[in-house]
């Protein structure tokens, strides 16, 4: 009999997008990990778009897995969005199952924050599974810095918190930050869950191109969703600047990767109307696995400026596959990168500009990291998957 029922509502919710969000690939990493772990004793279940709540039948959610790592994997280049119609089957195979059935010791694990704003929604599946949740928090940036979030997020981001800490009996966090973070919210609440610090993993990049581009200069990479807590702008400005006391060939290029979020419009209207950044820099959105890992590759840096991080994926794929890091003084980028980045204030303009200019020249900045890299390691999936099992196998024996 299955005892542990794992929620892919978020990805099921993102059946028209043909790339993942970093949110998306954590709960892919916890469906492929969990079934690695418990075999047949493992079972899906999802709040459907339809807002029916169910348990899967095992082969159509296995199926759409596959398809997702797929579409996800592939260098073809897709449509951001497929249309209504074409998702119809799919969704029609994933209806939920209405049918009741107590599973024995059951433990209830949800890794992304869907539906979480609705905690009656939560408290009725957790009765009608008579099961312990465990449910991982990402981050509580809207909260701490609701200027980067958009218009009521942080009321939606409370909600969120308030409803793991109403309903939780075991909180997986992605780093210690984020664990500082959310345990004044759950000290507040009466269930009082443990809390495992688990880094997430770093999943391995494909094999791709390390010089996809027909411009030989030297190039950085600029990865994560187009907003304000990244510091784009930073970046933006920089490049402006260079462009300003460089001969054209002489300037870097950077390669902003990712799609277009919310309160940007300063960023966009860099990106759309700066002369001085025409042909310096360019933005790519709907990436592929295969062109992110060529690029990644073949950059002379992957530059990560933000204010603000639950967790530093972007630098553990970086250095996973050997690229420097140059990135924000901020403590959830030091627990992936560890000693081996080089790490500035995100308003240090100055500062980036000397790191740019010495990592594009191969500089003794650039050669000291490479260095460095012999001392890291990159975090990986099974070790998380191994404190999610310890913590679900304490549930268990309450």
């Amino acid at each position: 009999m299955s005892t542990v029922i794992l929620d892919i509502s978020r990805l099921i919710s993102r059946v028209r997008y043909s790339t993942p969000s970093g949110v998306d690939r954590v709960e892919m990493a916890y469906a492929r990990g969990l079934l690695a772990h418990y075999g047949e004793a493992l079972t899906f279940a999802a709040v459907h778009p339809t807002g029916l709540y169910g348990r899967l039948p095992r082969k159509a959610a296995l199926a759409y897995l596959d398809e997702l790592d797929r579409r996800w994997s592939s260098q073809e280049e897709h449509p951001r969005q497929r249309s209504l119609l074409s998702i119809i089957p799919q969704l029609a195979a994933l209806l939920p199952s209405r049918e009741k059935s107590v599973l024995p010791n059951a433990v209830y694990v949800q890794a992304s924050p869907h539906h979480l704003t609705k905690v009656a929604k939560v408290q009725r599946i957790l009765a009608r599974e008579q099961a312990r949740f465990l449910c991982m928090v990402h981050d509580l940036i809207p909260i701490e810095f609701p200027e980067y979030a958009r218009p009521g997020g942080a009321a939606l981001h409370r909600r969120r918190i308030e409803t793991v800490a109403a309903t939780a009996d075991a909180v997986i966090v992605n780093s210690a930050a984020t664990g500082r973070s959310v345990q004044p919210w759950l000290d507040r609440g009466a269930r009082q869950p443990t809390v495992d610090v688990a880094l997430l993993g770093t999943e391995p990049l494909p094999p791709g191109d390390t010089s996809p581009e027909v411009d030989q200069r030297p190039y950085f990479v600029c990865l994560g969703t187009i907003e304000p807590r990244k510091n784009h702008l930073l970046l933006l400005h920089l490049w402006r600047h260079l462009a300003e006391i460089l001969p054209p060939a002489e300037i870097p290029r950077l390669v902003v990767i990712g799609r277009r979020g919310w309160e940007n419009e300063q960023i966009i209207d860099m990106l759309e109307r700066c002369p001085a950044l025409v042909g310096h820099v360019e933005e790519i959105s709907g990436c592929s696995d295969a062109r992110l890992a060529g690029l990644l590759r073949g950059a002379r840096a992957l530059l990560m400026p933000s204010f603000a991080e639950g967790y530093g994926m972007p630098v553990a794929e970086a250095l996973s596959v050997g690229t420097p890091v140059v990135c924000s003084n901020i403590a959830a980028l030091r627990e992936v990168g560890g000693d081996v980045p080089d790490y500035l204030d995100p308003l240090d303009g100055p500062g980036w500009q000397a790191a740019i200019l010495d990592h594009a020249a191969r500089g003794p900045r650039h050669r000291a990291q490479m260095a460095r890299f012999a001392d890291w390691h990159a975090p990986t999936w099974d070790a998380h998957i191994a404190i999610v099992a310890g913590a679900i196998a304490r549930l268990q024996v309450r």
